[in-house]
């Protein structure tokens, strides 16, 4: 089963120009506009929800031995908004994953970016940040599924857990050192909590994801 690699055909034509900051995923709003759903391995439960802890609406993934993902379908310029800025916050951890193998392909939180390989569907890669059960934070391997998904650990274990953690990633950059490749435009946005191949079950909540200049 390829969980990594969405097929997305282009629909929007490219912008050239953004304000300093572009919303994604507006949760704190009660939105989903414009998120799909591509389902892999049965449902996981995604809900806007309000969290009293923050007092502030999110989005709740609940996934049971499921692998179900909602991706956002927008070309995004690298060279006028490059920096990724996303929050979540999970109670959950898996145990004995190789995460190195189809059979540890699992994870509590994830964030994609993807470059669509247009007809040469091929061609398409995505960058995946993750919350890691058994990766050092700062690591990054290739897919077990495919070469074409690089996975980064921007957390990992227990440590966090149950606390609001908060990120900002240079993706020009990271695309350029992790996947190799120099491009000033990505295609999508996709997010993930999945137990399909563990067989456990995990709830993260997302906070808003938007994209800034600096």
């Amino acid at each position: 089963m390829l969980k990594i690699i969405f097929t997305w055909w282009l629909l929007s034509l490219p912008i050239s120009a953004y304000a300093s900051s572009l919303a994604i995923g507006q949760f704190s709003k009660g939105e989903l506009h414009n998120w799909k759903e591509k389902v892999f391995d049965g449902k996981t439960q995604y809900t806007i929800i309000h969290d009293p802890h923050i007092q502030q609406t999110v989005l709740q993934a609940i996934s049971r031995h499921a692998a179900s993902g909602l991706f956002y379908e927008k070309r995004i310029d690298l060279e006028q908004t490059p920096y990724l800025n996303w929050s979540w916050n999970t109670s959950s951890s898996f145990q004995g994953l190789n995460e190195n193998k189809k059979s540890g392909d699992d994870f509590v939180a994830r964030i994609y970016v993807v470059i669509d390989g247009g007809v040469f569907f091929w061609n398409t890669v995505a960058l995946n940040y993750v919350w890691s059960s058994s990766h050092a934070l700062g690591e990054h391997w290739l897919n077990p599924y495919t070469s074409h998904a690089t996975m980064v650990a921007v957390e990992s274990g227990k440590e966090h857990l149950g606390i609001w953690r908060h990120y900002k990633r240079n993706v020009s950059e990271d695309v350029n050192q992790l996947l190799g490749k120099d491009t000033r435009y990505i295609d999508a946005i996709a997010i993930m909590t999945d137990t399909d191949n563990s067989g456990a079950s995990a709830t993260t909540l997302f906070g808003d994801i938007f994209f800034t200049s600096k």
